[in-house]
């Protein structure tokens, strides 16, 4: 099992915004856990974008990522076009990047890594 599996394993936790947004060693740590491309913007959000070979393969993927958003109430900026998703994550109570931002990225991975 890869590092990004084991975060995918974990749970989102609702954030209350009384948790500071991850910085520095920590923040690349998670990085580092995570992997497959995705990019952390000036330490503020998680960033990907994804290929498909057509429209519909890029719909339904979307489709499936907020699924996964709203069971765990966490909710990405979703960016569709033909044969492309990207993809923009961060929790808005702390204006910043928290551990739960990363496992909705793993599961995302995971997701995507799996489709037929």
């Amino acid at each position: 099992m890869d590092t990004c599996e084991v975060l995918a394993a974990k749970e989102c936790i609702a954030c209350q915004g009384n948790v500071p947004a991850l910085t520095g060693p920590a923040l690349q740590a998670l990085a580092a856990e995570l992997g497959h491309d995705w990019l952390v913007i000036s330490e503020h959000h998680l960033d990907k974008e994804f290929s498909f070979p057509d429209f519909r393969q890029a719909l339904e993927f979307t489709n499936l990522v907020g699924s996964i958003a709203e069971a765990h109430s966490h909710h990405p900026d979703i960016y569709l076009a033909w044969g492309r998703v990207r993809l923009t994550l961060w929790t808005h109570k702390v204006d910043g990047l928290t551990e739960s931002d990363f496992i909705l990225a793993a599961k995302i991975e995971s997701l995507f890594v799996s489709r037929p």
